[in-house]
């Protein structure tokens, strides 16, 4: 076990500005002590900024520095599998940003390597750690809307329009993995095995209907839980609209909530309804650093790891391989940024 969890961060950009760099520094048994960026200036800036007493401009000198003893990687999932395999091999714990990986072969890898190397794997599924999925976890458990019989999803977002700029991460593929499905559906995906247990078997279809970006913009899909528990899943980022709309419907009832927002909505048989408002932290990542480092530390444990991220990777896996197989291979030799 360790006392004090001393974090390197591979890729200081924008998610550590504020959702998980000043959560590594403010967990208590946690000190932020180095940082890197392939631009050394930007690297310096960024400790400069936050009190960090290094920075490096190579991922493998900042894995290497004694004084680093957790590794947390925030780069594009294209890296993340490179990175934590580096990491396992000289013994420290990786966490790193979701998705997990591009797909669910890198996964297996990065679960295989720290495996071998007995190290642990965590994954920044933040969610699973926030006061307001824990009440609905709560109310599940509490029976108050019943059995559970299904899930629906439908998240909506306008074109992403981008003009003549270079294009984001989260569209290239070869970085990312997929289109914006992988990006933010991988929240619900993986907030709704958290509440309900592991997906099983996964139906869908996956396409690109606004002609742009060459990634997917429309996901639907039906799946069922291991529980026997149906879901039904549309995502669709060329839409008229922004809608994030999730519902768990049962014998008595069923909850309403959203996966980025912050209420909760209750539905009874008998007409009862409550509606509440369950406020994010300001540093969103900063419960599931906790458990982490509390289980680094041997005190408790992190609901959050590479064995469940795994599985949301496999279940988008499934949705996206036919997409991908007649548009595109996603993978390749790529740098980080």
């Amino acid at each position: 076990m360790m006392d004090t969890i001393r974090w390197g961060i591979i890729g200081c950009g924008d998610v550590t500005e504020v959702k998980s760099g000043p959560a590594l520094q403010k967990a208590e048994g946690s000190e932020l002590v180095a940082v890197m960026r392939r631009n050394g200036a930007l690297a310096e800036d960024y400790a400069r900024r936050h009190g960090v007493a290094k920075w490096y401009d190579d991922a493998e000198a900042l894995i290497a520095d004694p004084k680093v003893n957790a590794i947390y990687v925030a780069t594009p999932p294209a890296f993340h599998r490179e990175y934590a395999l580096l990491a396992a091999n000289v013994g420290k714990p990786v966490y790193v940003e979701k998705p997990m990986a591009r797909n669910h072969a890198e996964c297996l890898d990065m679960l295989s390597a720290c495996e071998a190397a007995g190290v642990s794997l965590f994954v920044a599924y933040y969610r699973r750690s926030l006061p307001r999925f824990n009440e609905i976890k709560r109310l599940l458990a509490s029976g108050v809307i019943g059995e559970v019989r299904l899930v629906q999803t439908m998240q909506l977002q306008t074109q992403w329009a981008t003009g003549d700029q270079v294009l984001p991460w989260r569209i290239q593929p070869e970085l990312s993995g997929g289109g914006l499905f992988v990006d933010l559906a991988s929240h619900t995906l993986d907030i709704l095995d958290y509440l309900l247990g592991p997906i099983g078997e996964v139906k869908g279809f996956a396409a690109n209907q606004s002609g742009k970006h060459q990634v997917e913009d429309l996901v639907t899909t039906t799946y069922a839980f291991e529980s026997g528990v149906i879901g039904i899943g549309t995502w669709c980022f060329s839409a008229y609209t922004r809608l994030d709309m999730n519902e768990i419907i049962g014998s008595l009832g069923k909850i309403t909530f959203s996966t980025f927002g912050e209420d909760i909505r209750v539905e009874l048989s008998d007409g009862q309804v409550e509606e509440r408002t369950i406020l994010n932290p300001p540093h969103i990542q900063q419960p599931l650093i906790q458990s982490i480092v509390n289980e680094l530390r041997g005190t408790g444990y992190s609901p959050s790891t590479g064995y469940s991220a795994a599985r949301t990777n496999r279940v988008m896996d499934e949705l996206l391989r036919d997409f991908y197989k007649r548009d595109k291979t996603i993978d390749g030799n790529v740098t980080a940024n």
